[in-house]
């Protein structure tokens, strides 16, 4: 972070060498005006500026949410065929493991889902899935039919533990903070830049100033309340293990 202040540090000592550098050149003349070179140049690259970060800010939450969005469905669409796969394993192991299962969906799409809006994953969610594979590897397989089941549920253990990993990666994701301050700054200094030139709006002028106003202040609240995924306006739900918790009873209920 040091370094982002000593370059600005830089840049304001250029300006401030190069004005004086100029000050007494000839052909050069005094720009006070609120509707100068000075302002337009510096008016018209602060705004490019804040579009540049607030497109970042944007851009980035939304296709991390998408992508964790397609997460859930990854690790939900495991577990179904873990489900699936246990049933080719003795009655009594089948049952165990498919109602660990049932067990796991549950605690996602409740307490854990809850808990990712504060970017954590539960520590019995883990536990539950190394208590599963331990289970599955104790299975005794004395057919090539249930070995191929016992590796079969195997694999998809791994790949749901795989997807939870993601998962936990991506609720701790956010944009860089030095991102969101740029944002926030650069819509500040941009709203406030025609008075900082010396301009002072009156009438009719301050209409579209006061809607500028409204949607930079909209644009701002909008960057911070999408910068995480599991919570805000692009808050990715639990809709995955929700819809295959009731797929998963209906098929233990025969269904």
């Amino acid at each position: 972070m040091i370094f982002y202040f000593a370059a600005a540090a830089c840049a304001v000592g250029v300006v401030i060498v190069a004005s004086r550098l100029v000050r007494n050149t000839r052909g050069t003349v005094d720009d006070a005006a609120p509707d100068g070179a000075t302002s337009s140049h510096t008016g018209a690259m602060l705004s490019a500026l804040f579009l540049l970060a607030f497109a970042i800010a944007i851009v980035v939450p939304w296709t991390t949410s998408d992508a964790a969005r397609s997460n859930t469905y990854t690790e939900s669409q495991a577990i179904a065929e873990a489900y699936w796969a246990a049933q080719r394993l003795p009655a009594a192991d089948a049952r165990r493991v498919q109602d660990g299962l049932i067990a796991y969906v549950e605690l996602v799409r409740g307490p854990e889902w809850r808990l990712m809006k504060n970017g954590r994953l539960t520590s019995r969610g883990w536990a539950d899935l190394d208590r599963l594979r331990r289970e599955v590897i104790a299975v005794q397989a004395g057919t090539d039919e249930a070995k191929d089941a016992r590796s079969a549920v195997l694999d998809h253990l791994g790949e749901i533990s795989a997807a939870r990993r993601q998962r936990a990666m991506d609720a701790r994701t956010t944009p860089p903070a030095g991102l969101l301050g740029v944002t926030l700054v650069t819509g500040v200094v941009v709203l406030l830049l025609p008075f900082l030139a010396g301009a002072r709006p009156r009438g009719m002028a301050l209409v579209p100033l006061s809607l500028m106003a409204a949607l930079l202040a909209a644009g701002a609240y909008l960057t911070v309340d999408v910068s995480h995924v599991f919570t805000g306006a692009l808050a990715v739900g639990p809709e995955a293990f929700t819809g295959l918790h009731a797929d998963l009873l209906r098929i233990a209920g025969g269904g």
